[in-house]
């Protein structure tokens, strides 16, 4: 299936057509898998979520509306069933629940504008990594790839991956500030692929 806009795609969607609904699973499905497991902390649970939000978007595609962003749309989803999860699950849940009402907050109070503005920002300071902290943060928070499958393809120990993205937290955090610090966690899985 060519290359379709975010438009297109969602047309494409309404009108049931499953290559769409594939396009949709190969574009954002690692992507969404990592940004629920930054949430959760749970593989289960991330893939969980993920699978459900895939589902209940084709079972509403007809919802959906061609004017906004399906890439908002599906992190936004992964978010409100990561909440739902959380709730449901309170006692086995990594997060507690001052991290969910502060990731609540940066949800319901940035507009889309602003979030792709800070994504930038982020992406702007990701990208003044060291080369070697910036592609194990990368692998990790992007690509959704876990530490070991990361020391595998990079030759490296578990413990120098551990370290590396404990870096480079450390340095976004120091640079990004406040507000930008829960927008990281929240949202570092919504950037596209380098």
């Amino acid at each position: 299936m060519r290359v379709l806009n975010n438009e297109d795609l969602t047309e494409q969607l309404i009108h049931g057509n499953e290559k769409a609904y594939m396009t949709l699973l190969d574009t954002y499905q690692r992507r969404l898998y990592a940004y629920a497991l930054t949430l959760s902390g749970d593989a289960d649970s991330a893939k969980d979520i993920v699978q459900n939000v895939f589902l209940n978007t084709w079972r509403s595609r007809k919802t959906l509306n061609p004017d906004l962003s399906l890439q908002s749309f599906l992190y936004k989803s992964v978010y409100n069933a990561f909440v739902n999860h959380y709730q449901q699950h309170k006692a086995n849940m990594i997060l507690q629940n001052k991290y969910v009402e502060a990731l609540t907050e940066v949800v319901e109070e940035t507009n889309e504008n602003d979030l792709s503005r800070m994504i930038k920002i982020m992406n702007a300071e990701i990208d003044k990594l060291p080369p070697k902290c910036r592609e194990i943060f990368i692998l990790s928070k992007k690509e959704g790839l876990t530490n070991k499958e990361i020391s595998l393809h990079l030759s490296i120990s578990v413990k120098a991956v551990e370290a590396q993205i404990t870096k480079a937290f450390g340095v976004l955090r120091n640079n990004l500030g406040e507000r930008y610090k829960m927008v990281l966690y929240a949202f570092i899985a919504m950037t596209p692929k380098s």
